[in-house]
C-alpha cells in the first residue's frame, strides 16, 4: 500500500513541477541532447522605450556564432515582399466590411494620425494598418530589439536568419477573419487608442518584469479578439514550426535566438517544446 501511494504521490509531484510557470527571465540556454555547445533563446518586444542589454545577453552574444530572429531582417527584399504580403486576397477591401457610418469614423482617425485616407489602405490587411499605430502607442520615441540585435550581429560580422519568411508571417493575418481584423481597427479608432495604449503600458511593465509567463496571460486576457481568440494562429502553429529548425541550426553552429517574448511560454511555447524533445532549457541570471 506504501509503495502504491508512493508512486502515486510521484506521478502527482511530476505533473505538477511539468506544469507549473516558469522562471521570469528573458535569456534562456539551450544546451544537452547531443549539442556540442550551448545555443540562447531571447524573449523580444518588437517596440519599446529603451534597450540596456545586460551582461549575460552580451556573454550569449559573443558566444555564439550566428542569429536567428522570426524573420531575416537583414533580407534587401523584405520591403517589396512585405508589399506584395500586406493585400487581402479576392478582391475584398476593408470599407466593405465596415458600415458607412464605420468607414467615416476611420477614415477620419487615418488622416488625423497617419496622413492617409482609407481609400490609400483600403486593400491592405486591417491588422496591417493597426500596426501603424505601435509608435503611438508608447509614451517615448520607439526601438525595436531587433533592430540592435542585427546592429550588434554585423558589428562581430555574423550573419542573421529568419526562422520564417515575412510572407510566411503575413499569411498568418489571412487566417484571422478580416471582419474581425476590421472589428477592432474600428474599436481603436472609436476610442481613439485609449485602451491599446492601455494593454501596450500594462505588456511593456510585464516585459520589464521578464515575466514571460505573465505576457501570455496578457494576450489571453486581451479586449483585442486577435491577441485572445487566436493563440493557435498567432503562436502556437508558428512555435511547433520552429521547432525542427532550432534542433537542426543549433547542431551546426551556436546559435542566439530572439523571438517574441510571447512565443517562450506556456505549454506551447518554445521552452517546453524543446523540453519535450529531450533539451536543457535554463533560464539564465
Amino acid at each position: 500500500m506504501k509503495r502504491i501511494l508512493f508512486i502515486f504521490t510521484s506521478i502527482l509531484f511530476s505533473f505538477a513541477t511539468n506544469a507549473q510557470d516558469l522562471e521570469k527571465s528573458l535569456l534562456w540556454k539551450i544546451s544537452g541532447n547531443g549539442l556540442e555547445k550551448p545555443s540562447y533563446l531571447f524573449g523580444t518586444m518588437h517596440a519599446v522605450c529603451e534597450i540596456n542589454f545586460d551582461d549575460a545577453i552580451k556573454k550569449a552574444l559573443d558566444e555564439t556564432s550566428q542569429m536567428y530572429l522570426e524573420i531575416d531582417m537583414d533580407d534587401p527584399t523584405l520591403q517589396a515582399t512585405m508589399m506584395k504580403g500586406m493585400i487581402m486576397k479576392d478582391g475584398v477591401t476593408m470599407s466593405s466590411l465596415m458600415t458607412e457610418e464605420e468607414v467615416k469614423i476611420v477614415d477620419a482617425f487615418l488622416k488625423e494620425n497617419i496622413s492617409i485616407s482609407i481609400k490609400m489602405v483600403d486593400k491592405f490587411k486591417p491588422f496591417m494598418i493597426s500596426a501603424m499605430f505601435i509608435p503611438k502607442l508608447l509614451e517615448c520615441p520607439m526601438q525595436t530589439i531587433e533592430t540592435e540585435l542585427v546592429k550588434i550581429s554585423k558589428e562581430q560580422k555574423e550573419e542573421v536568419y529568419g526562422l520564417e519568411s515575412i510572407l510566411d508571417q503575413l499569411t498568418v493575418f489571412d487566417k484571422i477573419p478580416y471582419k474581425t481584423q476590421v472589428e477592432e481597427l474600428v474599436k481603436t479608432a472609436k476610442d481613439n487608442m485609449v485602451n491599446d495604449k492601455a494593454e501596450m503600458k500594462k505588456m511593456l511593465a510585464i516585459y520589464n518584469d521578464k515575466d514571460i509567463e505573465g505576457m501570455l496571460d496578457l494576450m489571453d486576457e486581451s479586449e483585442n479578439k486577435i491577441s485572445s481568440n487566436f493563440n493557435d494562429v498567432l503562436l502556437n502553429d508558428r512555435n511547433d514550426n520552429w521547432i525542427p529548425i532550432i534542433e537542426k541550426v543549433s547542431k551546426e553552429k551556436p546559435t542566439f535566438y530572439g523571438v517574441g517574448a510571447g512565443h517562450l511560454a506556456g505549454e506551447n511555447g518554445v521552452i517546453k517544446l524543446l523540453r519535450k524533445k529531450g533539451y536543457k532549457v535554463e533560464a539564465v541570471k
